[in-house]
């Protein structure tokens, strides 16, 4: 951030040089660059990210308030997307080479394809606009965050990536998983289809989407920046953005380590999810 030219007073109009270098020494940019790391790492131990040079409020105080939204869309994008991601899959799999196999992987290419924000657009416009202009029912509100009908839209916006990601895998793991010894044994034993789909092929095959539900996190919790500025969403991302255009220095640091922080807490939280899913895995190891 310090190598990008211009420093955060550089938008002030006619700002004095007398009154910007106050500035600077009050929010300790006039130390060398080296002091401002070694005292802002001290700092991070007592729980101060310091103060915005943009809001002029606690980066901590910030956060605590635009988080929370940007962690609701999260949630509720990271159902969506393994949900629907899960049904695609086990449906693909299922009637591997049929009609449900190729709709469900258009859909899931769309969603690798297709950028999150102009999923969000489309969205907009035709559930958004046109079904209102059919209906005359506001189904789904195209911006903001303060009324139900106005968080499934964004949610599913930010979900289609991922949810791409999960039915593709979903997909191979359970034609993996049909064409094993056990399902044989399942199926020749007179167990009905579902039975076997869902007791013992659905449980096994869902392990290798429980591992990678960690990067997931990481990929919603980074497409929200742009789709919380296509919904005017109040959550953290637009803060993240805009103290790049700002040289915002304490926002952007302290945005990067809490989402730093977040996403290790949320690949520890797979782990041990996954540890309760498949009781062959063991949290801690012993001698053989």
């Amino acid at each position: 951030m310090h190598l990008i030219p211009g420093d955060p007073f550089v938008g002030a109009k006619a700002i004095p040089p007398e009154t910007k270098a106050a500035m600077n020494a009050k929010y300790g940019l006039d130390k060398p660059l080296f002091t401002q790391f070694i005292l802002y790492v001290a700092n991070i131990f007592h729980g101060d990210f310091g103060i915005s040079l943009a809001d002029k409020r606690p980066v901590a105080d910030v956060i605590g308030q635009a988080f929370p939204v940007s962690l609701d869309l999260g949630i509720r994008s990271l159902i969506f997307a393994f949900v629907i991601g899960l049904l695609l899959g086990i449906v693909a799999a299922v009637h591997r080479g049929k009609a449900g196999d190729t709709i469900a992987m258009l859909v899931a290419l769309i969603g690798v394809s297709v950028p999150s924000f102009i999923i969000g657009a489309l969205l907009q416009y035709f559930l958004g606009l046109k079904l209102f202009e059919a209906t005359g029912m506001c189904v789904f509100a195209i911006m903001g965050w303060d009324s139900v009908n106005a968080k499934i839209l964004p949610a599913l916006a930010l979900a289609f990536g991922s949810m791409a990601t999960i039915s593709r895998l979903m997909r191979t793991s359970m034609l993996d998983v049909l064409g094993q010894d056990y399902i044989k044994t399942a199926k020749a034993k007179g167990l009905s289809r579902s039975q076997i789909i869902w007791r013992h092929s659905v449980r096994n095959a869902i392990m290798p989407v429980v591992t990678v539900m960690g990067p997931l996190v990481a990929a919603v919790l980074t497409g929200a920046f742009v789709v919380e500025n296509i919904f005017t969403i109040p959550g953290l991302g637009k803060y993240f953005v805009s103290c790049v255009q700002t040289n915002d220095y304490t926002m952007i640091s302290g945005t990067t380590m809490f989402y730093g922080a977040f996403l290790v807490f949320a690949n520890l939280i797979v782990d041990i999810i996954y540890c309760l899913i498949d009781p062959r895995v063991k949290l801690t190891g012993g001698k053989e």
